[in-house]
């Protein structure tokens, strides 16, 4: 009996996999077939480009100054014109990129890292468990973000890795509610009860089986969140919280043009046409994640 039973759950798992990769290939093909997502994927992958290969598509110092270049306008020299310090705006917009495209990824890691964790304990086992846990994410809601991001800034001080790991201490709320949504839904399910029969640890339930049906939204999630990350960021950036002068992002390019506006409007209105660009890429992307992944969909 027990080789039988043995040989049935392989054949379980065997069908499972190769439903799985149906599945993956079926949410690829409907994700190919809108146009306003490879738009966005095709948009973001220039940008990956543009901000990787920085140093070799400008030969401008992004940080140097020079003041006999003071504020002038686009050209065949600079094509995006130069600052009120003479620095090239096109070269200060590629490595500003750097910024945004290291701290939306990087603090999305954070919340989602903490908010699986806690998503996960939560909606696996209830009760009293799970009621310290959601009281817990309901107090951390109810603060006001960008709030909290201010006060634990001005208490540890402004940089990248400090805009990094407070953004993601802050939104992890989101990603737990989501997934303890999703385990709530699944834990009851034949395929987790089958499992537990066969005395599999809880652990493993957990991380096997309930997990990798409660992502997909968690997924569709991610690039929104990302998003919202960069657009934090540079707002931080524009408030003189986040990165730093001389090192350049978007939000304290746009502080400097903001200055200048009147004479100079190329110098905040190129990093902010970048800015807008990479978040409606993103949401572009998670709308298109959204279709594919819809099991509704054809």
């Amino acid at each position: 009996m027990s080789e039988e039973a043995d040989v049935t759950r392989a054949e379980t798992r065997e069908d499972a996999s190769a439903a799985a990769s149906v599945d993956k290939w079926r949410a690829l093909r409907r994700f190919a077939r809108r146009p306003s997502a490879l738009v966005g994927v095709f948009v973001l992958l220039i940008l990956i480009f543009c901000t990787v290969f920085a140093p070799f598509l400008t030969d401008y110092n992004p940080v140097e100054p020079d003041t006999l270049s003071r504020l002038e306008p686009p050209s065949s020299e600079h094509l995006f014109g130069t600052d009120n310090l003479g620095r090239d705006v096109f070269a200060r917009t590629l490595f500003g990129a750097r910024v945004s495209l290291i701290v939306g990824p990087a603090s999305t890691a954070i919340a989602i890292f903490i908010g699986l964790a806690v998503g996960c304990v939560s909606g696996f086992y209830g009760g009293r468990v799970d009621l310290v846990l959601q009281r817990i994410v309901d107090v951390v809601m109810c603060m006001p973000a960008i709030f909290l991001i201010l006060v634990i800034i001005a208490f540890v001080g402004p940089a990248i890795s400090t805009t990094i790991l407070v953004i993601g201490l802050v939104y992890w709320t989101a990603p737990a509610r989501i997934i303890r949504g999703e385990f709530l839904a699944l834990r009851d399910r034949d395929f987790v009860e089958a499992a537990k029969a066969v005395g599999m640890k809880e652990f493993r339930v957990m991380w096997r089986h309930i997990l990798p049906n409660a992502l997909p939204p968690l997924i569709v999630q991610t690039s929104l969140f990302i998003a919202q990350a960069i657009l934090i960021e540079a707002a931080l950036s524009y408030l003189g919280l986040g990165a730093q002068p001389p090192v350049p992002s978007w939000g304290n390019i746009m502080t400097d043009g903001g200055r200048v506006l009147h004479r100079a409007w190329w110098v905040a209105t190129f990093p902010g046409i970048g800015l807008f660009l990479t978040v409606l890429s993103l949401n572009l992307v998670g709308d298109g994640l959204r279709d594919a992944l819809d099991p509704k969909q054809d």
